[in-house]
């Protein structure tokens, strides 16, 4: 049983580190999300200098190209959304099946602790039993041999008289 708690209390802290892990992963992408923000709030502003600029100069040229790396960038920054959209929702998913693995377990492990308690009740009571039922046995013994005794004193008296007969 002990091994049992054993490779539980190991797979606990297993699960426990991969937590742990996937924490850091998230803080990591939180992260990686705010630079992206501050990323498309630096493009945002290059955007208004660069529209700004265009406005003043009134080049149509460079209002189609600077159109057209608005479009890109804009579909690069909607593929990094949806990226890390994707990957946040996987470590939530990930996340929830471990809480659910993980409360599994408590309860796996809480069950064997109320059977180990079970079992270390009838055991209990089992040994103070053989211990009442030794003692009739000795007491059974001890009048046992007293009768013997008595049986060899009574035995021994009746050889006497027969032989004083």
């Amino acid at each position: 049983m002990e091994a049992d708690f054993s490779e539980m209390r190991n797979e606990l802290q297993s699960r426990d580190a991969r937590w742990r892990r996937i924490q850091q992963e998230c803080q990591q992408l939180h992260t990686e999300l705010l630079k992206i923000r501050e990323y498309k709030d630096m493009q945002e502003i290059q955007i208004q200098h660069q529209s700004s600029c265009a406005q003043i100069t009134e080049q149509p040229e460079n209002k189609t190209t600077e159109l057209s790396l608005l479009a890109q960038s804009q579909e690069e920054l909607n593929k990094i959304r949806n990226h890390l959209y994707q990957e946040e929702q996987s470590h939530r998913s990930e996340q929830e099946r471990m809480k659910t693995e993980i409360s599994a377990l408590t309860e796996e492990l809480h069950q064997k602790e109320i059977t180990i308690a079970t079992i270390m009740e009838k055991a209990s009571l089992l040994e103070r039993q053989l211990k009442m039922e030794l003692e009739i046995k000795d007491k059974l013994l001890a009048k046992q041999q007293l009768l013997d005794f008595q049986y060899r004193v009574i035995k021994s008296e009746n050889t006497h008289l027969k032989d004083m007969v």
